[in-house]
């Protein structure tokens, strides 16, 4: 079997469809894996890292301003459509999966032309333009939340699956993560992640944090600010007299995320669908503070499903947001009963079984086909 994934730019869109493609490997070690996407997305740096062969095609936002740039998009994606035929022709894809961002849109175009069978995962509860789009191609859409469902009009092709995660995320044991981190086994570990681009709010409440307790000796504060804002917070660090602390670890990116979830105590973190997905199969506590400029609100929504079952807590945004942030930590701080349950119940809202029922939604499919 020859497979194309296809979604890119942020990791929330690039990780599902590897852990998809990961299952396909694991089931048969013999098929085909080739990623599609566009060469400004994280995709360029993840996906050869993965181990998967890599292709970019033109693709561009959809940018609806002024009628110029709209049918600069629409020439770019034609572009897209054009070189991705090519590639298919020479490819033979059997099934495209899909897992949205405006990249996909090309590709999944070229693959309706091309005759290969198109699947779609939609990871939030409210979805993207690009999945509500080419819906209309695809033979099945998996959700990552029951809620996306009612944005579709296709309602005979959705299955609730949840958010496919690597399988790095599986089983993890919290002594043995922060002895390869090299983190004080009985310290109060505190992670702070603002998704693959960085979130400037995150960043002030870490930097709140790091105030209140980066010198505490038996507190680790791993602080991931985003590549565009790291040299900025190293400068705020350093103005605040706080940049050369032991138990305080800054770094643009959490290249290990299964590790440092693993040996986290308490998450404060954006709820895209990916950061939400791969926190609960951690079984870690979150403070989740959604973003507000996202398309229907869907990171409330992501979080609100693990906040109902009291495995998270959910701050809204806004000026007092660090503030706020920082005195729930205080509470939960001098409350271990407590966090030990929100663990227990994040672990409850886990994706566990979800590369498995895209597979097999799949392989149902394709099967009746041959």
């Amino acid at each position: 079997m020859r497979i194309v994934l296809t979604g890119g730019i942020t990791g929330g869109h690039i990780y599902p469809a590897l852990a998809i493609g990961d299952k396909f490997k694991e089931m048969d070690p013999e098929c085909e894996i080739l990623y599609i996407g566009n060469e400004r997305g994280m995709e360029r740096e993840i996906v050869p890292r993965h181990g998967f062969d890599l292709e970019f095609v033109p693709s561009k936002a959809v940018d609806r301003s002024n009628v110029f740039k709209m049918a600069e998009t629409l020439a770019v994606t034609e572009q897209g459509k054009s070189k991705t035929y090519r590639i298919m022709k020479k490819f033979k894809p059997d099934i495209v999966v899909s897992t949205g961002s405006y990249v996909s849109v090309p590709v999944v175009l070229a693959a309706h032309k091309f005759g290969a069978k198109v699947f779609i995962h939609e990871q939030n509860a409210y979805p993207g333009m690009a999945n509500r789009f080419l819906s209309k191609y695809a033979e099945k859409v998996f959700l990552g939340f029951e809620d996306a469902g009612k944005y579709f009009k296709q309602n005979q092709k959705l299955q609730y699956a949840g958010n496919p995660v690597r399988r790095d995320f599986y089983g993890k044991d919290k002594k043995e993560a922060r002895k390869i981190l090299g983190i004080p086994e009985d310290d109060f570990v505190i992670m702070t992640f603002g998704g693959s681009q960085g979130a400037k709010m995150i960043n002030d409440t870490a930097l709140e944090l790091v105030r209140a307790y980066g010198k505490n000796k038996n507190i680790t504060i791993l602080f991931g600010t985003g590549k565009r804002y790291y040299d900025d917070v190293q400068q705020d660090l350093k103005a605040l007299g706080l940049d050369n602390l032991e138990n305080v670890r800054v770094m643009p990116y959490i290249q290990d995320m299964a590790n440092t979830l693993a040996a986290t105590d308490v998450a404060i973190s954006r709820s895209g669908a990916l950061s939400v997905s791969e926190i609960t199969m951690s079984g870690c506590p979150a403070i989740f503070v959604p973003s507000p400029n996202v398309t229907g609100d869907h990171q409330y929504y992501n979080a609100k499903a693990v906040v109902d079952n009291e495995g998270a807590i959910l701050v809204r945004e806004d000026a007092d947001t660090p503030e706020r942030v920082t005195n729930i930590l205080k509470e939960l701080l001098a409350d271990p009963e407590i966090v030990s349950k929100m663990a227990e119940n994040s672990l409850k809202c886990a994706p566990v079984n979800a590369t498995d029922i895209v597979y097999k939604g799949i392989m149902d499919i394709w099967t009746k086909k041959i």
